[in-house]
């Protein structure tokens, strides 16, 4: 018999049905946890509403700069996209969630952890493999694949019912399934479940369409400490303030739209829209950093490195000792990742137009197509490409006999 459970609460429409369902099911005392991860408006009401409820104990934290500093930050460093496009702001996001939520259920005596994720998503995955990981008798509660409100017309009845307050209402239509933080704004359901038709351009809130974009570009300069974004324009920031500002500006300049079709932890395709005006351009200003002061070799496994890196985060595993191992690897790379990157921002596009480091491994002496002094000798080339030609050469020989 559960006593009490502690609940991921947002404070929207799927959170505030669970809240009032646990009581209701289980008659165990709810705790709600609202972290600020830089979502804005949703946070306010949480308190309100979960007192509304009867909730006693209610936590809400500010965690946006430990969100940016040791979730964002580090999952930058290694240039993260899953399946080449998605720069995972809902998924990274969830550890810092997932680790609160434990802590939480220690300090307050809690049997159980609650979330609102879907039977059908990834974010039960993830919730849960991370609760798993940080207390492995941890109990979780997970709604969505217990009871039978299973539509978005479902829970808006619910709510009517136990008089559940609900924002973001388009007429008669359901809410977008929605989600924000301060690397992202999420959007899914509804009309986007079709992938042909295109989303309403009333959804967008964070980016103007680039066509409606400023007719002037606009030039930033992004600085760079050991891979970590540290200033902009010249000023020092803390990692949220930083990120904040980055989407301010480029959403203005209609940068970080995506839409996208993307494969699911669960099994099924997904389609979502997506809104990184900041970490769009981050990933354009790290990768010119490391561009100038990566050894090849480095840079290149990193690359290959990545894939793998961005699944394990996508699916879950934040925790888990692989992540750790390949972080450790992504960070000592880090290093000589200092220095200041010049971008242009304009309708949409964000693209570097200079970058400079004091560990530049770029010698202009070498690279140089003019006469570089003897910088480097030309003739050496004819004996490097003859040896790696060797086994090409071999082969076509080899491949000749057999033919003839």
């Amino acid at each position: 018999m559960l006593k009490k459970v502690v609940l991921a609460y947002s404070g929207g429409l799927d959170t505030s049905v669970i809240c009032r369902w646990l009581q209701e099911t289980y008659r165990a005392e709810v705790v709600t946890f609202t972290a600020d991860i830089g979502q804005g408006e949703e946070v306010a009401p949480a308190q309100a509403k979960a007192e509304a409820m009867g909730v006693r104990e209610i936590y809400i934290e500010d965690l946006q700069e430990e969100f940016v500093r040791d979730y964002v930050f580090p999952m930058f460093r290694a240039n993260t996209l899953y399946e080449g496009e998605y720069l995972l702001g809902t998924s990274i996001a969830r550890p810092l969630i997932a680790r609160r939520l434990v802590e939480i259920a220690a300090a307050t005596g809690a049997d159980a952890i609650a979330h609102g994720a879907t039977g059908k998503g990834n974010d039960q995955v993830r919730f849960e493999l991370g609760a798993y990981a940080l207390n492995p008798d941890i109990k979780v509660i997970a709604p969505w694949r217990e009871w039978d409100l299973n539509s978005r017309e479902a829970l808006m009845a619910f709510c009517e019912r136990h008089q559940i307050p609900v924002d973001y209402q388009r007429g008669d239509q359901s809410p977008f399934s929605m989600d924000a933080n301060l690397l992202h704004i999420s959007y899914e359901g509804g009309g986007l479940e079709d992938p042909w038709s295109a989303p309403d351009e009333a959804m967008w809130r964070w980016t103007v369409a680039p066509e409606a974009a400023p007719n002037q570009a606009a030039m930033i300069e992004v600085e760079f400490a050991n891979g970590d974004a540290v200033a902009l324009n010249g000023e020092r920031l803390g990692a949220a303030a930083l990120l904040a500002r980055l989407n301010e500006i480029g959403g203005a300049h209609g940068v970080g739209r995506d839409d996208l079709v993307e494969n699911r932890a669960v099994g099924m395709k997904s389609r979502g829209c997506y809104e990184t005006p900041g970490g769009a351009i981050l990933l354009k200003a790290h990768r010119a950093m490391e561009s100038l002061t990566l050894d090849r070799e480095v840079a290149h496994l990193k690359d290959e490195l990545m894939p793998r890196y961005a699944s394990l985060i996508y699916n879950g595993y934040w925790w888990s000792p692989e992540r750790k191992a390949l972080q450790a690897l992504i960070d000592a790379s880090q290093e000589p990742v200092n220095g200041v990157v010049r971008l242009k921002l304009y309708k949409g596009a964000v693209s570097v137009q200079g970058r400079r480091s004091p560990n530049s491994l770029y010698d202009a002496e070498v690279a140089t197509f003019e006469d570089d002094g003897g910088a480097y000798q030309q003739a050496d080339a004819a004996g490097f490409i003859r040896l790696n030609a060797l086994r090409l050469r071999l082969g076509a020989k080899q491949g000749r006999k057999l033919t003839d």
